[in-house]
C-alpha cells in the first residue's frame, strides 16, 4: 500500500513543509552531476551523510543533521517528498511554523541517533529525509487516527485506489519498519529501519503535548478521530476509488 493523498485539508499555507521539500529537491539537483560518477558520489556521501563508524571515531558529527537532506536517487527523493506533502501540512498547522520546523529537525536527529545506536560501527552512509518524515507520520497518527488516506494498492498487475483510515496505513507502516528492523538486528543493509522506527516514536512523543492541549481522548471523541473541519472530496477525480458496499 502506497499513500497518494489524504482527505485532511490544511486551512493555512504550509510554508515550512514546502520549504523543506524545496531544500531537499535543491540539494538533490545540486548533487545530481555526481550520480554519473560513482567514486565522486561515494566521496560526497562519506563527507555529508551519517557514517556511524566515523561518528564513533569522533568525526563527521555533522552527518546527524546533513544526512536528512540527502537522497540516494530520484525515486528515494520522490517517495519521501510525497509522504512529507501528504502528512506535513496538517502538523504544521497544529504546531505553528517555527515549532513544526523544530519538530521536523528533532525527529530527524532522533531517527539518526536510533540508527547509530543500533549499528555504531557501520561504514555504510545513511542518507534520506525518511527518519524526519517518519516523525511527521507518528504525529499525524496521534492527531488524526481516523482521517481518510487514499492508498494505491498494487498486487501483480492489479492496482486500485482504496481509502483507508490513517491508523491502518500508518500503523501497518510502523509495524513493518519495527519488524524488519528486529529481523535485521544490527546487520548492515540498504534500509535504515531503526531510523524510521526511532523517528516515528519521537514524532509521536513530541506531538503528545499538542494532542493533550486539544483535549486528548475527549478531542478524539468530539471529532471521531478526524480533523475538526470538513474533509476534502474527490468526486471529480479521474482516479478510481473502491467504495464500500452497503448491506
Amino acid at each position: 500500500m502506497f499513500p497518494i493523498r489524504d482527505h485532511n485539508p490544511s486551512q493555512q499555507i504550509p510554508y515550512v513543509t514546502y520549504g523543506l521539500m524545496a531544500v531537499n529537491i535543491a540539494v538533490y539537483l545540486l548533487a545530481l552531476p555526481l550520480y554519473s560518477d560513482p567514486a565522486a558520489l561515494q566521496s560526497f556521501f562519506f563527507r555529508w551523510a551519517l557514517v556511524p563508524a566515523a561518528v564513533s571515531e569522533g568525526y563527521l558529527l555533522h552527518g546527524f543533521f546533513t544526512s536528512m537532506f540527502l537522497h540516494g536517487g530520484l525515486l528515494h527523493l520522490a517517495g519521501n517528498m510525497l509522504f512529507l506533502w501528504i502528512f506535513g501540512d496538517n502538523l504544521e498547522e497544529d504546531f505553528g511554523h517555527a515549532r513544526y520546523l523544530f519538530f521536523y529537525i528533532a525527529s530527524g536527529l532522533a531517527a539518526a541517533f536510533a540508527q547509530y545506536y543500533l549499528a555504531p560501527y557501520s561504514r555504510i552512509p545513511m542518507v534520506g529525509a525518511s527518519g524526519a518524515i517518519a516523525g511527521v507520520m507518528g504525529g499525524y497518527l496521534l492527531m488524526y487516527p481516523r482521517a481518510r488516506v487514499d492508498v494505491l494498492l498494487i498486487f501483480i498487475v492489479f492496482f486500485r485506489i482504496i481509502p483507508v483510515p490513517a491508523w491502518l496505513m500508518l500503523g501497518l507502516w510502523f509495524l513493518l519498519q519495527a519488524w524488519n528492523g528486529a529481523a535485521a538486528g544490527a546487520a548492515q543493509g540498504g534500509v535504515a529501519y531503526w531510523a524510521h522506527t526511532g523517528g516515528f516514536v519521537a514524532g509521536l512523543a513530541m506531538t503528545l503535548p499538542i494532542w493533550l492541549r486539544h483535549g486528548g481522548f475527549a478531542w478524539w471523541q468530539a471529532n471521531d478521530g478526524k480533523p475538526p473541519h470538513p474533509p476534502t472530496t474527490y468526486r471529480n477525480s479521474p482516479i478510481p476509488v473502491v467504495r464500500r458496499r452497503r448491506r
